[in-house]
């Protein structure tokens, strides 16, 4: 099974590891980093080799969820990716919201490949950021 591990500023991590708890129960192979502001960003490296070292059994790899891109966890994940040689293959994402954070968690049973699994990520991210207009007002009256 793929592994998973979901890191971002503040409880982000912990928040969304929480709500997907709710959903779906706490799924395998799941680890969460938050970044919170008492941690130096080596702090927050050691946090992440050690959740990925908690998920060297997974040998079809690790996906990251981040929340930003750009930020120091997606930074420092991305880092880490290249750096671990001895470690599962590892893609990071960015932008993570907890539809594609459920939906992913729930399909690594099915999908076995870490690239597929990563691109159904984005895919489905995309599908769960939408805007909902409210109707005009009539302005007859």
């Amino acid at each position: 099974m793929i592994g998973i591990i979901v890191c971002g500023h503040g409880g982000f991590a912990s928040g969304m590891t929480s709500a997907l708890k709710l959903i779906a129960g706490m799924p395998e192979k799941f680890e969460y980093v938050d970044f919170v502001q008492e941690d130096s960003t080596d702090d927050l490296e050691m946090h992440l080799k050690k959740a990925i070292g908690n998920l060297t059994m997974c040998e079809e790899g690790i996906l990251i969820f981040t929340d930003v891109y750009s930020g120091s966890p997606y930074k420092i994940s991305v880092d880490l990716s290249s750096k671990l040689k001895d470690m599962p293959r590892v893609i990071v994402l960015s932008g993570t919201n907890l539809g594609m954070l459920a939906e992913t968690s729930m399909s690594r049973a099915m999908v076995k490949d870490l690239r597929t699994l990563a691109d159904m990520a984005v895919a489905v991210g995309k599908q769960h950021a939408m805007r909902q207009d409210l109707p005009d007002e009539d302005v007859s009256e």
